[in-house]
């Protein structure tokens, strides 16, 4: 590895979520104080969302390390699971073996272990990571245990740490009553420019620089443009520009080193590739030049086989999603809030999901990218887009204008029962 070429005592970028690298930024520092809050507050009920890889097990596991000795603490990360399974999971990190038990013994169980730790002075917490995993039934029983209370006060401090989906599931109606427990809600973002570079350099120290430049001044605005703030996309970019700079032998990581990690990684600016409402997708010019107000396609947008609008596409990008702030708004509870995303330039229109809860559909198979072609049905939820593509439907017009009987590539494809993946780079 790099450490000797560098002089470092230990790998500063690694993916593990090691609590003495923790950089805390303003956000990562409030989140940890609302943390901090459940052993305060009897009635501490937290919820931490964030994007993948914002640094939440990380904080959780700095949080833990923290703690004092009178708190028993259950942590439950595999979130995957039936209500029952969840009751004995918990059971187990506080030493029970419970598996033959039933699920009215698993309640009985848990909720006098809970009250003898009351009474003996100690506090109990509960955990729960990736918690946008868990089905509505095992968010009831967790809202049960958190209304386990004394004659003074409750016995169960819960955080719940998971990806923006959480939150989206917490706003159902049908969550309601877990919702009204809950003291603290807050959402992670990612680190600024700023930030980011402090990040890096504090991680550098951390690992043994002792101040000396590793990454160049220049490096950091490319890091960030790539990595858009979020920990573990700047761990995995530095990580691989440090093993590039020590193949080719530099002292110090510069622009051109994150070229070829950038390369190897095959990555491409980060707001071309996320759900980040802010990102400037107006910095990124299309493959090949075309006027920002050229139509290239249109969708079509329908609910229960009944019409409901119509877009036209341009060069650029149009993101899907229940909220006000997204391009197109679908008010459906089927819809996540930034749910997916279409980028058209000149070679087409590509489809992404934007990690959303209930997924996009083509012909029934879930897709995650999908390069759309003329006449491709979507289906979101009980909605359902229509992709028309303009460019097909004028290469139809010239043709009947002219005369000829020659079909069109995409025709062609289709008249011998396949499909022409337009928008796919040649």
């Amino acid at each position: 590895m790099y450490l000797e070429h560098f002089q470092l005592t230990e790998l500063p970028f690694r993916l593990s979520p090691d609590p003495a690298f923790l950089y805390l930024s303003k956000e990562h520092a409030r989140a940890k104080a609302y943390m901090e809050s459940t052993i305060w507050f009897t009635d501490g009920f937290v919820i931490i969302t964030g994007e993948i890889g914002s640094g939440k097990t990380t904080l959780i596991e700095t949080f833990l390390r923290e703690l004092e000795k009178d708190v028993v603490v259950a942590q439950v990360a595999q979130t995957q699971i039936s209500a029952t399974e969840f009751l004995q999971t918990v059971l187990v990190q506080f030493g029970f073996s419970p598996f033959k038990m039933r699920k009215g013994e698993l309640i009985a169980t848990l909720n006098q272990f809970l009250v003898e730790q009351y009474a003996a002075g100690r506090k109990v917490l509960l955990i729960v990571d990736e918690a946008q995993n868990l089905s509505n039934r095992v968010l009831e029983e967790i809202r049960l245990l958190s209304g386990v209370e004394t004659t003074k006060e409750k016995v169960l401090r819960i955080i719940l740490a998971g990806q923006p989906e959480l939150g989206e599931k917490l706003d159902s109606a049908e969550l309601i009553q877990l919702v009204q427990r809950v003291r603290l809600r807050f959402h992670l973002t990612a680190l600024s420019p700023e930030d980011t570079q402090a990040y890096v350099l504090h991680r550098l120290e951390v690992a043994g620089s002792h101040g000396r430049q590793i990454f160049t001044d220049e490096a950091h605005p490319v890091i960030f443009r790539y990595t858009g703030g979020v920990p573990r996309l700047i761990n995995t970019l530095c990580d691989t520009a440090m093993m590039s700079a020590c193949v080719l032998e530099r002292s110090t990581v510069g622009v051109e080193e994150l070229k070829v990690a950038i390369e190897e990684l095959q990555w491409v600016e980060f707001a071309a590739r996320t759900n980040r409402m802010r990102a400037a997708m107006a910095d990124m010019p299309p493959p090949r030049p075309v006027g920002p107000d050229q139509i290239m396609a249109r969708i079509i947008v329908a609910h229960a086989g009944e019409y409901v609008e119509e877009r036209p596409l341009r060069p650029g990008r149009l993101i899907i999603g229940r909220t006000s702030d997204n391009d197109l708004q679908i008010d459906s509870k089927f819809v996540s809030r930034h749910h997916c995303q279409i980028i058209t330039n000149a070679d087409g229109s590509v489809l992404e999901d934007l990690n959303s809860t209930n997924g996009v559909y083509l012909k029934s198979k879930r897709v995650r990218k999908h390069y759309l072609n003329d006449g491709d049905v979507i289906a979101l939820g009980k909605h359902e887009i229509m992709y028309v593509d303009e460019r097909s439907a004028r290469a139809r017009s010239r043709q009947e204008t002219s005369g000829s009987h020659e079909l069109p590539a995409d025709e062609k494809s289709r008249s011998k029962g396949g499909r022409t993946p337009a928008g796919r780079p040649n």
